[in-house]
């Protein structure tokens, strides 16, 4: 009875720890896609925090990419002699320590201020207290509590400094991402039986959609809140979350990643470096200690053959992959798709808040309970369709191109989706409600401010009955007010009343004033095409990805995978953000300036612009993937026409 223990035990013992493998994974796969999003999603909430242009934004978002990038040659080739299990973890950790870095760069920053020189809680009833302090160019004018205050200010605005801790923190996840996936992979596909590998690999990319989707739901949740929520007293903020200032608790979310991560990783560390193929089970005459040894040795001897035919075979096995000209087309054509992917993705929630007026909040969570399910479904229905009729190479080519050029037909249906700019007195209309946008610092000011000494460069925007936003109240020319906090009302306002007939109201109340009505019916026409069209995008997606496989030779296979991967990542998830937030800056009509002078962030974009430039940039990118997938479907045709069908399947 003993001995029937000690040949059993083992045996349950070896299919546990496959099991814990696998939930560990599939845990590990969420927990990393959820950070991932998170960041995405706090993209707007960073950039107001650390007072950074869009263009630097986007540089900090494609430090994951370069981390990444940077150890995953070195990773997947060493990674296989070595304890994969334990490297998973090391690198579970090291995101764990990436995210925990950037959440805690928020309380090595201070408090969040405002108008660091204003009591937000005082009522205002003269108009010393209500103007804005002198222009920055009339050193004459400023006083000594403005000077001392001014001097806090630039003080404490050194620790914007800090947001190179959230690109390193950032690079750090990225770093440690590197060995999650093809050691994970690998690990499956070595010790799991070959029918049941594709099923578990399968689990493990559906479990991943759901981690972005969990993952803007948590920046939803935490952009709601004020950043320094629990620190500061509520009533004192005087902004709300769809005002431009406004930044919400982004680093709590990194906190709650990180902990994810860090607890994904603690399995991990107890699993065996290999375990018998699930199929040796059955085979009830061999040790499993005996199986354990082989499987070492084969391994060994493997790599060490592997080593040496790579390091012969590799540069003609290039050439012969880029010198196919259906993939070099293809893999051109997912270049700019990804390109367009990634760019619309980092700054989705940013374009709906600036084009609809949407809080950060709502965006992200629009995003995630409206887009990303789409694009799980899409890709799910994808795979069924190549399963449920057995697609060939030139029919799965069609399909992807067929996906690709209805959404490009679908871009074309976004440029009729706006809204117009907002009445901004001085920006996008003149003070007599004139509109035509306006780029001169002159003419933020009228005669019936001019005698004010407001700062062309403040941002504190108040509203008027009839719609039009003036930029502060001093711009406003309010010589009172009343109330405190979100409530507070500016009265007898010259400019208010000198462009409008007798009668009318004078007052102005806090806050940027709402979009027009209309608005509300373009934003619902805009989520409608956009659902749609991320759900006929990911539709093409899996057939694509196998056209790719089956138009090369098998040999090949694995290197025109980790080509793809290492060339769409290295020249689409680096330099997209990048390029994209340039594009969103040269829209800026209002930057914030520092205390200790230079630009901020910018505070209110010409929409018509920057609608123009976003969707021109991205119906130029559809274009050209549908010029390249047009013409690999020509090449493909010809070289896959005449084979059998058998030949030419798809599926696995």
């Amino acid at each position: 009875m003993a001995a029937f223990h000690e040949t059993k035990a083992p045996r349950r013992t070896s299919s546990e720890m496959f099991n814990l493998f696998i939930v560990a994974l599939s845990f590990a796969y969420f927990s990393k896609a959820l950070t991932g999003t998170y960041m995405k999603s706090s993209i707007t909430q960073i950039e107001r925090r650390f007072d950074l242009s869009s263009t630097h934004i986007g540089l900090i978002d494609g430090s994951f990419e370069m981390g990444n990038l940077l150890f995953l040659a070195v990773v997947s080739h060493f990674g296989a002699k070595l304890h994969r299990p334990r490297l998973i973890a090391a690198g579970c950790f090291l995101m764990a320590v990436g995210a925990f870095l950037t959440g805690l760069t928020h309380f090595f920053m201070g408090r969040y201020s405002i108008a660091a020189c204003v009591d937000p809680l005082k009522t205002l009833d003269h108009v010393p207290e209500i103007q804005i302090e002198p222009s920055l160019e009339d050193n004459k004018g400023k006083s000594v509590e403005y000077i001392l205050c001014h001097y806090a200010a630039c003080v404490r605005d050194s620790g914007s400094s800090m947001w190179i801790y959230v690109f390193l923190g950032n690079a750090l996840r990225g770093i440690g991402e590197t060995p999650v996936t093809p050691l994970g992979i690998s690990y499956i596909d070595d010790f799991a039986k070959a029918e049941n590998s594709p099923f578990y690999i399968a689990c493990l990319q559906t479990i991943t959609l759901l981690g972005p989707m969990f993952g803007f739901l948590l920046g939803s949740y935490c952009a709601r809140l004020y950043v320094d929520i629990g620190y500061v007293d509520m009533e004192s903020v005087t902004i709300t979350p769809k005002d431009s200032r406004w930044v919400g608790a982004w680093w709590m979310g990194f906190l709650v990643s990180s902990g994810l991560l860090l607890i994904s990783s603690i399995p991990f560390w107890f699993l065996p470096r290999s375990m018998p193929k699930q199929e040796s089970e059955e085979n009830h005459e061999t040790p499993v200690c005996e199986i354990l040894n082989k499987t070492e040795d084969a391994q060994s001897n493997n790599q060490n053959f592997k080593l040496t035919e790579i390091a012969k075979g590799f540069l003609p096995s290039l050439r012969h992959l880029l010198g196919t000209p259906a993939y070099f087309l293809l893999l051109c054509g997912n270049i700019l798709k990804f390109n367009a992917f990634i760019g619309l993705l980092t700054f989705k929630a940013k374009y709906m808040e600036q084009q609809f007026g949407q809080s950060a909040s709502r965006a992200n969570f629009l995003i995630g309970v409206l887009n990303l399910p789409a694009v799980a479904i899409g890709i799910f229905l994808g795979g069924l369709l190549m399963k449920r009729y057995k697609l060939s190479v030139v029919s799965g080519a069609k399909l992807s191109f067929a996906t690709s050029f209805m959404s490009y037909l679908l871009m074309l249906l976004q440029f009729g989706t706006k809204c117009d700019n907002i009445p901004i007195a001085g920006l996008t209309v003149s003070y007599n409600g004139t509109k035509g946008v306006l780029y001169s610092r002159e003419m933020l000011f009228s005669e019936c401010n001019r005698d004010c000494l407001c700062s062309a460069e403040e941002w504190d925007p108040v509203c008027s009955d009839s719609g039009i936003t003036y930029i502060s109240p001093c711009m406003a020319g309010c010589l009172s007010s009343s109330g405190h906090g979100k409530n507070t009302v500016f009265h007898n306002c010259t400019c208010v009343s000198t462009s409008f007939p007798a009668g009318s109201s004078t007052s102005v109340r806090l806050g940027q004033c709402p979009h027009a009505k209309d608005c509300s019916r373009s934003f619902t026409s805009y989520m409608a095409i956009s659902v749609l069209s991320s759900f006929i995008n990911a539709l093409g997606a899996t057939p694509g990805y196998m056209v790719i496989i089956r138009c090369i030779t098998p040999e090949l296979k694995s290197l025109a995978l980790g080509i793809q991967t290492l060339v769409t990542r290295t020249l689409g998830g680096i330099p997209a953000p990048v390029y994209f937030g340039a594009l969103i800056d040269s829209t800026c009509l209002k930057w914030s300036m520092k205390s200790c002078g230079g630009r901020g962030a910018c505070r209110i974009y010409n929409s018509d612009m920057y609608r123009y430039h976003t969707e021109k940039f991205q119906f130029t990118l559809f274009k050209q993937i549908c010029q390249k997938l047009l013409t690999s479907i020509i090449i493909v045709v010809k070289t896959f026409a005449d084979l059998p069908q058998s030949n030419s399947v798809l599926y696995f």
